[in-house]
């Protein structure tokens, strides 16, 4: 009987029911998990913008709104996307913003050095980028040349935008055809200055960020290029460096990237492959833990947003397609890396105010992709459509113990969790089972918070490998979740093998 009673313990533990454990410390205030967490990146590269984004304000084939896809500005108004980044990336510290204004037959071309080498003529511009942002209701984060332009280009890019009086910017932008300013908040002072904005020096950079922002006047959210993954020396630099009062925010660049001179195909890879990729995006935590309590020892009231302005996967480009353009398919092993990497945002709330998911449309983790007159939403897509109710809720701090997602020698949590009060009291759970083989089976504490009734979704799909195509647009879709069940204060959820839930709790305290 003693041997029965040992093994129904064991099978228990591998089914994962003794471990996965969950407690919503729903008393403790959290900070508020800003809707800027849930931002793009829309860079001059590969079909991006030009038959991404914009098809031309002459073509009668695609409807469109002054040369911007209607369908894809549909799509991201459903996101409530908070922010959009342009126009780079690398792109940025070559980009001069005169070229791309006034009458698009007269603006100088120029060659894209950095993405495939292709002749940019400029008809997609400073004018067209805003209209497009007021269109989608989202905040544009103008990132400025440091790399290869001055302080007053960037001063009279500021000056353009954004000043309602009589001033030499301001009458130009009249006379391009626009009378009230855009009011632009976010500006990033260059791009990975590390690397391709300059390959700079911290020291030298830091420099430059106060030389630059001295000449920008107030009222602006001023953004500095940041580390790349581990490099806490930039970090550190920086911020002994740069006075509080000057900066905003510090960036952070991290991909989930196996091996950079060695990628894994973006559709056929292994599940070591997978494995990989998902360690680089759990790694997210680390380097916002150690970023953190670089930026805490010098910046205690967390004045300045971390900005994680871009991440994401990255692997081999689509058989045929050009290397420089970075057109990669997007399947559920995508949807694992979204949903781990917003929990990880939405838990650091307090520090991580800010990010941008590389890139929107056509390039690396998109969450559309075009062909021709065809559009099809990302498995990435459905996550950020699934998590938009975190938006500028308040984040539930939690305990969580997990068991292990296991693939040979090494191991990962398999279950990643957030949690948040909306405005309206309503508490949304986004939980995360990366393990592509056993159900997690988990149990929520729920801490006293009365629940009267649960809806979810799930998103999940038979394997890993799934993706939507152009032939099968709505493969990989959410649909509605119901393996839960509230019994005594506690929540008890199936989570299927590689799968993303939401749980809505409607209800609260009497």
């Amino acid at each position: 009987m003693r041997i029965l009673h040992l093994l129904v313990l064991l099978c228990i533990t591998l089914k994962g029911y003794s471990q996965n454990r969950i407690t919503l410390l729903s008393d403790s205030a959290g900070a508020v998990i800003s809707r800027n967490i849930y931002g793009h990146f829309a860079e001059h590269l590969g079909h991006c913008i030009y038959n991404g984004f914009y098809v031309g304000d002459t073509n009668r084939e695609i409807p469109n709104t002054q040369g911007v896809r209607n369908d894809v500005i549909a799509a991201l108004k459903n996101l409530q996307i908070p922010n959009l980044r342009w126009p780079g990336g690398c792109f940025a510290d070559t980009y001069h913003w005169k070229d791309g204004i006034g009458p698009k037959g007269e603006r100088p071309s120029m060659v894209n050095k950095w993405w495939g080498g292709v002749t940019e003529d400029n008809s997609f511009g400073t004018h067209d980028f805003l209209n497009m942002c007021e269109l989608l209701g989202a905040a544009p984060y103008l990132s400025g040349n440091v790399g290869s332009g001055t302080v007053q280009e960037l001063s009279d890019w500021v000056q353009y935008v954004n000043f309602d009086g009589k001033s030499p910017m301001s009458e130009l932008r009249r006379k391009n055809g626009r009378d009230k300013p855009w009011g632009v908040k976010f500006w990033g002072i260059g791009n990975e200055a590390w690397g391709c904005g300059g390959n700079m020096r911290p020291e030298y950079y830091a420099d430059e960020f106060r030389k630059y922002t001295t000449f920008m006047g107030e009222g602006v959210f001023k953004i500095a290029s940041g580390a790349s993954s581990a490099d806490y020396k930039w970090t550190e630099t920086l911020l002994k460096q740069i006075p509080l009062d000057m900066v905003d925010g510090i960036a952070l660049h991290h991909y989930s990237v196996i091996d950079w001179d060695k990628k894994s195909s973006a559709t056929r890879f292994t599940e070591q492959e997978y494995f990989l990729t998902m360690q680089q995006a759990i790694r997210m935590e680390e380097l916002i833990g150690k970023h953190t309590a670089i930026m805490d020892k010098y910046d205690s009231a967390k004045k300045v947003a971390l900005v994680v302005d871009e991440w994401g996967g990255w692997y081999d480009v689509e058989t045929g397609t050009n290397p420089g353009f970075l057109f990669q398919q997007n399947t559920m092993r995508d949807a694992m890396i979204a949903g781990t990497t917003l929990n990880i945002f939405n838990n650091h709330a307090d520090r991580v105010r800010m990010a941008n998911l590389a890139q929107t449309v056509n390039v690396l983790q998109a969450v559309i992709l075009t062909r021709g007159e065809k559009i099809l939403l990302t498995p990435t897509y459905h996550v950020m459509e699934m998590y938009k109710v975190h938006q500028d809720a308040t984040l539930i701090p939690l305990r969580a113990a997990v068991n292990n997602y296991i693939v040979g020698n090494q191991k990962l949590p398999a279950v990643s969790t957030s949690a948040s009060r909306d405005s309206n009291g309503f508490v949304h759970i986004s939980m995360v089972n990366i393990d592509i083989h056993a159900t997690q089976e988990l149990d929520i504490d729920l801490k006293g918070l009365q629940v009267h009734f649960i809806s979810g979704r799930i998103l999940v799909s038979k394997k890993i490998q799934d993706c939507n195509t152009f032939d099968s647009p709505e493969h990989v879709k959410p649909v509605a979740f119901n393996q839960v069940q509230e019994k005594g204060g506690t929540l008890h959820v199936s989570l299927p093998p590689g799968s993303v839930v939401v749980l809505k709790l409607h209800g609260g305290r009497p």
